[in-house]
């Protein structure tokens, strides 16, 4: 355990916290920065004291249980809860699930590109934000979100090429969102409906496949544009383990005057 180390991490989170972060109020002016040690404790459910003698470092080993409570009342990120559990020397315990929402940064995101169509999807490949053009690209996103099922099951993908190349993808992430999250409900059926329901999702699981997401090209038909030629980049948000894609055209083609064309559709 890295005594030191874990009480300098706590009071860097606590003094960096403003009351309005956790739902309290500011009340009377404060002489230091951030919450005060016996706010952190009541969030996290613990005596002032022990609180106390951990930023100190002078407390025990910290049991997992009262590490999950300080991660809570620090809102501390997923990145930044394995490093409290790592200082603690204790290992950290598998979330119970991938995140299903957007941060106000990203979703602002989405509304800074109007023509580019652009989806954000968890671990399990729900579509959890796009924008107009998206919706208006992909098609039935608000029925049928997500993409591995939409792959696997309801054979409705528009693309005519890449569309091997994605069922590996899909079945790469979701292998890995397994290991991440094995206790996660609505991944373990959606697992369990893609077994029973797709031969070829199975023979893609059993080769293991291992994939880092980058640049890809595809060709689509959309049902009133025709063929296009799209390029797909990702951007991966580790902290929510979260993607997202964004679909664009290469400058002067066809397929970025198609483009043009439906984003002055949905504006």
């Amino acid at each position: 355990m890295a005594r030191d180390e874990l009480a300098r991490f706590l009071r860097d989170r606590r003094e960096g916290l403003r009351p309005d972060d956790v739902g309290l109020p500011a009340g009377p002016r404060r002489r230091t920065p951030g919450l005060r040690r016996e706010e952190v404790a009541d969030l996290a459910c613990m005596s002032v004291d022990y609180y106390v003698r951990l930023e100190q470092a002078r407390g025990p080993r910290p049991s997992p249980r009262i590490l999950k409570s300080l991660a809570g009342a620090l809102r501390l990120a997923p990145a930044e809860r394995t490093h409290l559990f790592r200082l603690a020397g204790v290992a950290p315990e598998s979330p119970a699930g991938p995140p299903r929402e957007v941060r106000p940064y990203v979703a602002d995101l989405l509304r800074r590109v109007p023509e580019t169509a652009v989806v954000v999807t968890a671990a399990t490949y729900d579509v959890i934000a796009w924008n107009p053009l998206a919706e208006a690209l992909l098609g039935n996103l608000r029925a049928q979100p997500n993409l591995a099922r939409r792959r696997f099951l309801f054979r409705d993908e528009v693309l005519t090429t890449g569309h091997e190349e994605f069922g590996e993808f899909a079945v790469a992430r979701l292998r890995a969102a397994a290991d991440r999250y094995p206790h996660d409900t609505a991944l373990v059926a959606l697992l369990a409906e893609l077994r029973s329901g797709s031969a070829e999702f199975n023979e893609i699981w059993a080769t293991n496949p291992v994939h880092a997401p980058g640049h890809r090209t595809k060709t689509m038909t959309h049902p009133d544009l025709g063929r296009l030629r799209i390029n797909c980049d990702i951007l991966i948000t580790p902290d929510d383990d979260q993607q997202v894609v964004f679909m664009t055209a290469d400058p002067g083609t066809p397929t970025a005057r198609a483009l043009r064309h439906l984003a002055a559709q949905v504006a």
